[in-house]
């Protein structure tokens, strides 16, 4: 009995040895993943703030935001532009008064390539939310929201020396897996707007 419980551990050791000496190889891939970024900026090229320290009813402001991408990362890009209100009595074209009312006190026109996605009012301004219609890639930039802004036909006496703001502010949001299943960029941009107000609340 001695000499086959030997003779198998031999033969257990010999399969063992030739189970250990196969040819092996072995290999590793390592794979790098940078981290994206968004970033963008805004200017107004013809924005010139020291030849409009003193405006008067109906002038024609030069101001002209649009965005550039500055990141790495392909966007959906916004403008919000915050319109000042007051309760001033105003006149029409042809000089005929209009009653005291709270009014915006600039106007503009959109130029093409924005889409309004809302507005919020108050009593002391009006926000207009737009969307560019077109995914900006990096270093790309949009055209212009609009080129100008009219002061309103306000009656003097009103607003004498008082500091009027128009702020204007920029957002980019990525535009890789934020837009949902549409395949229209306008739709996609709103839905990536509705989540990025979301995860912002």
């Amino acid at each position: 009995m001695l000499k086959t419980v030997l003779a198998c551990s031999a033969a257990g050791m010999l399969v063992l040895g030739g189970t250990s000496a196969y040819l092996t190889d072995r290999e590793e891939a390592v794979n790098e993943f940078v981290v994206g970024k968004v970033d963008i900026e805004l200017t107004e090229p013809n924005w010139k703030p020291e030849d409009n320290k003193e405006i008067v009813p109906t002038q024609e402001i030069k101001k002209d935001p649009k965005i550039t991408n500055t990141g790495i990362n392909s966007a959906f890009v916004y403008l919000e532009i915050a319109i000042p209100k007051a309760n001033v009595i105003c006149a029409n074209p042809d000089g005929s008064r209009i009653p005291a009312a709270n009014t915006e006190l600039f106007t503009f026109t959109p130029n093409e390539n924005w889409t309004l996605l809302g507005t919020s009012d108050s009593e002391t301004q009006k926000v207009y939310t737009y969307a560019f219609d077109q995914i900006v890639e990096a270093g790309d930039s949009t055209n212009t929201l609009f080129d100008e802004v009219t002061f309103a036909n306000v009656i003097e006496g009103q607003l004498e020396t008082r500091q009027l703001n128009i702020p204007v502010h920029a957002y980019a949001i990525q535009s890789l897996n934020t837009g949902g299943d549409s395949t229209d960029v306008p739709a996609q941009a709103k839905e990536a707007y509705q989540k990025y107000l979301k995860q912002n609340a």
